[in-house]
């Protein structure tokens, strides 16, 4: 094997890719507005939802429940008429609708037990589940605190003292993003790998490289280093311009011990794109492969759920893809600012997987050129 050719081939897998419009329009969205909607885009919790509240008693204690709700949990509530709820919730306007019945205040203080109707819009999943929750405890604590005369506090005898370490704000902004640029290297990673060497078998390109003095090794090795290069340099742009330019999160650890590990990471997935395009015939094959390998591997690799609420089972298969150590490894490095002595074990695991990737998607391109 000779390094010129591995060079001078990885030179022309630039070229090739400088050309193809689509795929840098693929690696500039993934870097850039995919990283920054996600992490902008609302969260699974409460967020600004939408409420409106019919008030027929016109009392002290529905003005108090009225002004219970406030930003960020709620948008401000909209007063509407009775006649109006259900046009505003077919319309998609309200996912929330409280209606506060007449003499509500008066059978409050009578000692009886009215009732308020609460109307939900069950199509946004995430905010109806949690919204309800929230609603029914903000609607408690003022019909509490007005009957017993005195906003008052429950004395306990423990004080939590409350820390909430690397993200001081619990904003799940920062968490998003830095997750989806370490789900974007995995992904740009496979699909480049695999669309350079399919590109080149439906062009016909292969067999020119066959006649020449060039090895399956250097033909492999050219195609790993340029697509990885491609990926670690668009990963690292996001990572100080759209992560901690843009959208301002920090990065408590080594960005350079960041960029190690992803190269090791990226040597990993390179070589399983490799071997997916050699098993896929053309590229609407290869397409089909990757949302039978992706997802799973982005869904089960911890970095959307903690791996120790998935079974056991699951955790002890998902070792031998290298995007779970990579995921550690990144959330240990960017959040916690770990350092070598914490991740050596992930750089052991992604170097070992890595190698073995390796030999075999060669075996397995060196038997797709006989």
């Amino acid at each position: 094997m000779r390094l010129a050719n591995v060079t001078n081939l990885g030179v022309k897998e630039l070229r090739g890719l400088w050309r193809d419009p689509m795929l840098l329009v693929l690696i500039v969205y993934a870097f850039t507005l995919a990283i920054y909607t996600a992490a902008t885009a609302m969260p699974e919790t409460l967020n600004r939802a939408a409420i409106a509240i019919v008030d027929e008693d016109q009392s002290p204690i529905s003005s108090r429940i009225i002004t219970a709700f406030y930003p960020p949990y709620f948008s401000p509530p909209k007063i509407i008429d009775p006649s109006e709820m259900d046009t505003r919730m077919d319309s998609g306007l309200d996912t929330f609708a409280l209606d506060i019945p007449p003499n509500f205040q008066r059978d409050l203080l009578g000692g009886k037990s009215p009732t308020v109707q609460l109307n939900v819009d069950a199509t946004r999943m995430s905010q109806a589940f949690s919204g309800g929750g929230y609603i029914q405890s903000i609607l408690t604590s003022e019909v509490s605190e007005y009957l017993d005369r005195y906003r008052g506090k429950t004395n306990i005898p423990v004080n939590l003292a409350l820390r909430s370490r690397f993200n001081p704000e619990l904003n799940k902004g920062w968490f998003g993003a830095i997750t989806n640029v370490i789900s974007s290297i995995t992904m740009l990673s496979i699909i480049l790998t695999g669309a350079a060497l399919i590109r080149e078998r439906e062009h016909g390109t292969i067999e020119h490289l066959l006649v020449m003095p060039i090895t399956p090794t250097e033909i492999m090795l050219s195609k790993i280093w340029s697509m990885a290069l491609v990926v670690l340099i668009a990963s690292t742009f996001s990572l100080i311009v759209v992560v901690q330019g843009v959208l301002a999160v920090p990065i408590n650890g080594s960005l350079a011990l960041f960029i190690a590990g992803a190269a090791l990471h990226l040597f990993a997935t390179t070589c399983l794109g490799i071997f997916l395009a050699t098993i896929a015939g053309s590229m609407a094959q290869f397409g089909l492969l990757l949302m039978m390998v992706l997802l799973p591997l982005q869904v089960l690799s911890g970095g959307m759920t903690p791996r120790e609420s998935m079974p056991e089972i699951i955790q002890f298969l998902m070792l031998a893809a290298p995007n779970t150590h990579f995921v550690i490894l990144a959330q240990a490095i960017l959040f916690r600012g770990a350092g070598l002595d914490v991740v050596w074990p992930q750089f052991a695991a992604l170097l070992l997987i890595g190698a073995a990737l390796f030999f075999l998607a060669l075996q397995r391109f060196r038997e797709s050129l006989k």
